[in-house]
C-alpha cells in the first residue's frame, strides 16, 4: 500500500492536480518532471531532460510531452493536456484520470467508457532514457493507442519558437524513429516494445503556456514541434513499453528492461523512506567523480549547499564512501582557500566566505561518524591547513582574520554569505563586515582542527593555533552578544551592529564547538522559537521587523527582495533541532517530533515525496522556489535522526 495518497475525487480538478508536481532524476543528472495531471506548468518540465556536456553542459528538454489517445470504434479520446491562452486547455485528458498513486513509481489510471488504461513511468538510473509502460486493464472492443510526441530540443532556461531552421526529418529505427531538431544535439530515439506505425504529420503547436513561469514573471509561451503520431494496437491485459532515449535500444528487450528497473525500486511506504528516496536523486556520477545537485529543476552544483546537505544525505544513511567521493570532487575546485559559488562553470566566481567553513563542519560530522582522526588528518589535513592560512593571512574579497581573531569580508555590491539575493544589481542583505554564523563556524573550525591535530600528535599545528580559540570566543561575545536583547547581532561592521532577528545566530547555538555558554544558547533558541520558527522551518527575518516580507511572490525583483526578509528556509531547521535537543534533551523531544511530523502532509503537496527550497513566511506557508532542494531534504533527515537517538 502506498504511503503517498491523493484524493481521487479531486484528480480531475486542475487547481488540485496542477499544483502537485512529480520529479525523478538519475545518476547522470537527467530528470523527468511534470504535474500529476500531465500538464506541464514550467519550462523546466519535460519527460526527458538531459545534461548535454557535448553541447554546453546545461540541461536540455528533448521530449516535452507525449500525448496518448485511445481509439475505439472510430471514436478518439485524447488523454493529453496543454494550456493555451485565456486559461484554455486542449485536449482535456485530465477528465479521464481516475487514480494516481506513487508506490515505487508513479502510476496513473485512465477510464474512458469501457477502457481502463494504466500508465507507469521509469527513468533509467544510468544513461538518458525514460520508459513508459501502458497496460490495458479493461476494453470492451478492439483498441488502438495513438501517441503524439512534443519535441523541444532547447535549454531548460529558454523557450522554443517555431522556425525554419529545425530539422524536421526523421529516420527509422527498430519499432520507431529518431530525430534531432538542431545540430549539436543527440538524436532522440522513440521506440516501442512492439511494431508501431508512424504517420508523419509535421506541425508546430504554437503558444503553449506554462502557468508557473507566467506567475513568476518570466516568458511563458512556447512552440513545440510534433513530427506526427504513432499507432499501436493493444489487447486487453497487454502491456506496451515506450522508450525515449539519446541512444538506440533493443526494442524487443524493453518489457524486460522495464520490469527489471521496477524491481530495483524501493517502495516509498514511510515518511523517512520518502525523504531518503528524494535524497538519493541529488547525486550525479561522472566517471570517477560524484557531485550533488543543489536542487531541481534549475540549480547546478553549489559547494556551500553541498557541504550543508552532505551529512544528512550520506552519513545519516551510513554512506561514508559516498560522502568522501563528493568531498573529493569539491576539493578539486579549491583555490586560494575558497570554493567556487557554483562548480562546473568556465569562469567560476569565488566569493562565498562561509563555504570553506561549511567544509570543516561537514568533515566534523564525518569525524563524529567514523572516529578515525588519523585517516581524516592524513587525507584532508593539507586542504584544511590551506584554508586556515588563507583566512588568517587574507584572501579574495577582503576575506580575512582581523585583529580580534574574527573573520570579516566585504566587496562592493556583492553578498558573500548564503543570503545572496539581489535587486538592481545590489544585495538585498549586504551583511558586510563580520557575519555571525561565519564567525561561529570559524570558532568551530579552529577547535575541530585542533581536536584532530592533538589526536594525531601534530604538535607544530597545535602550537601555531592553540591560542586562537579563546581570543575568538572572547571577541565573539564582545562583538555579537547583547545582554539586553538576549540574542546575537546578525552582522557587525565597525561600530555598526545589525540587531535584526535572523536565523543565522541559531547556527552558533547548535555547533559542536560554540563560543556561547548554555544560558546564551538557551536565550537564542527561545527568541528563534518565538519569532522565527514556523511549521516549515525558520524565517529569515522576524515578523516584528518593519522590513519583514511574508509572501514570496510577484516579479523576479519582488521575489528576490523577500527571499531573505521573511521567507522560510527548511535547511535551517536542523540547527534549531540540534540546539533545542542539546538544551532540553528528552524533554524537548515531543516538541521536535511535532515539527518533523508536520512535514508529512508536505509529502503530497508541491512536489510529491520531497521538500522544496523555501516557503512563505506567512501562514499557510506555501512552498516556493525550487521544487526539490538537497539541503531541505537533508535537514529533515538529520532532524529525524537526531530525534531518533533520544527515542532509542
Amino acid at each position: 500500500m502506498s504511503y503517498l495518497k491523493f484524493d481521487k475525487s479531486r484528480l480531475v480538478n486542475l487547481e488540485y492536480s496542477l499544483s502537485r508536481e512529480v520529479l525523478r532524476s538519475n545518476r547522470t543528472g537527467s530528470y523527468v518532471s511534470t504535474t500529476i495531471s500531465g500538464c506541464n506548468t514550467r519550462k523546466y518540465h519535460g519527460l526527458l531532460v538531459c545534461p548535454l556536456d557535448e553541447l554546453d553542459g546545461d540541461r536540455h528538454v528533448l521530449l516535452s510531452a507525449f500525448d496518448e489517445t485511445v481509439v475505439q470504434r472510430g471514436a478518439e479520446f485524447n488523454l493529453g493536456i496543454h494550456k493555451y491562452g485565456d486559461d484554455y486547455y486542449e485536449p482535456k485528458g485530465h477528465k479521464y484520470i481516475r487514480d494516481f498513486v506513487i508506490d515505487r513509481i508513479p502510476k496513473t489510471t485512465f477510464r474512458v467508457g469501457g477502457v481502463i488504461l494504466h500508465k507507469e513511468r521509469i527513468l533509467v538510473p544510468e544513461g538518458q532514457q525514460v520508459l513508459t509502460r501502458y497496460t490495458l486493464k479493461e476494453a470492451s472492443s478492439p483498441t488502438v493507442l495513438r501517441f503524439k510526441p512534443f519535441l523541444a530540443f532547447r535549454s531548460v532556461h529558454q523557450l522554443s519558437k517555431a522556425n525554419l531552421y529545425a530539422n524536421t526529418k526523421y529516420q527509422k529505427v527498430p519499432n520507431g524513429i529518431k530525430m534531432k531538431l538542431y545540430e549539436g544535439y543527440p538524436f532522440l530515439h522513440m521506440q516501442f516494445s512492439k511494431t508501431a506505425e508512424f504517420v508523419a504529420v509535421p506541425d508546430w503547436y504554437n503558444n503553449i503556456e506554462y502557468l508557473k513561469e507566467k506567475n513568476r514573471g518570466y516568458d511563458y509561451q512556447e512552440d513545440l514541434f510534433v513530427p506526427g503520431y504513432f499507432e499501436v494496437p493493444i489487447e486487453k491485459g497487454e502491456s506496451i513499453v515506450f522508450s525515449a532515449s539519446t541512444s538506440e535500444v533493443n526494442a524487443n528487450a524493453l518489457k524486460t528492461r522495464f520490469t527489471r528497473e521496477l524491481n530495483k525500486r524501493h517502495p516509498r511506504d514511510t515518511f523517512i523512506g520518502s525523504l531518503v528516496n528524494a535524497g538519493q536523486q541529488f547525486f550525479v556520477f561522472k566517471g570517477q567523480t560524484a557531485d550533488l545537485v543543489a536542487g531541481f529543476p534549475w540549480y547546478g552544483y553549489m559547494p556551500r549547499q553541498t557541504f550543508v546537505a552532505l551529512p544528512g544525505l550520506t552519513l545519516d544513511l551510513e554512506k561514508t564512501d559516498l560522502f568522501e567521493a563528493v568531498v573529493d570532487t569539491q576539493l578539486k575546485y579549491l583555490k586560494d582557500g575558497l570554493f567556487p559559488c557554483v562548480n562546473g562553470k568556465k569562469h567560476p566566481a569565488y566569493h562565498c566566505m562561509d563555504t570553506p567553513l561549511w567544509f570543516f563542519w561537514a568533515l566534523q560530522q564525518y569525524a563524529n561518524e567514523v572516529k578515525n582522526s588519523n585517516y581524516i588528518w592524513e587525507k584532508y589535513g593539507q586542504a584544511m591547513k590551506q584554508i586556515l592560512d588563507a583566512y588568517r593571512n587574507g584572501t579574495n574579497f577582503n576575506i580575512r582574520m582581523n585583529h580580534l581573531g574574527l573573520i570579516e569580508g566585504e566587496a562592493e555590491n556583492m553578498a558573500l554569505t548564503w543570503m545572496d539575493s539581489y535587486v538592481g544589481g545590489k544585495p538585498v542583505v549586504q551583511r558586510a563586515g563580520m557575519p555571525v554564523e561565519v564567525n561561529a563556524l570559524w570558532y568551530n573550525t579552529i577547535c575541530f582542527a585542533l581536536e584532530l591535530a592533538q589526536a594525531v600528535g601534530d604538535k607544530a599545528f597545535v602550537k601555531e593555533w592553540e591560542a586562537l580559540p579563546k581570543q575568538i570566543a572572547d571577541s565573539f561575545i564582545q562583538e555579537f552578544w547583547c545582554e539586553e536583547h538576549g540574542y546575537l547581532a546578525d552582522s557587525v561592521r565597525g561600530d555598526k551592529k545589525d540587531w535584526s532577528v535572523r536565523p543565522n545566530m541559531v547556527i552558533a547555538a547548535a555547533l559542536d564547538y560554540s563560543p556561547l555558554d548554555r544560558e546564551k544558547q538557551k536565550q537564542i533558541l527561545s527568541v528563534a522559537k518565538q519569532q522565527l520558527l514556523t511549521p516549515r522551518g525558520l524565517r529569515t527575518l522576524s515578523p516584528e521587523s518593519n522590513d519583514y516580507e511574508g509572501i514570496c511572490a510577484g516579479s523576479v525583483a519582488e521575489r528576490e527582495k523577500t527571499l531573505h526578509m521573511g521567507t522560510v528556509w527548511p535547511w535551517l531547521l536542523q540547527f534549531f533541532v540540534e540546539g533545542y535537543l542539546k538544551i532540553h534533551k528528552r524533554g524537548g523531544l515531543p516538541f521536535v517530533k511535532k515539527i518533523i511530523e508536520g512535514f508529512e502532509e508536505e509529502m503530497t503537496e508541491h512536489c510529491i515525496g520531497t521538500i522544496p527550497e523555501n516557503y512563505n513566511g506567512n501562514p499557510p506557508h506555501k512552498g516556493k522556489g525550487a521544487i526539490s532542494q538537497a539541503w531541505s531534504v537533508s535537514a529533515l533527515i538529520r532532524a529525524y535522526k537526531m530525534a531518533l537517538k533520544f527515542i532509542e
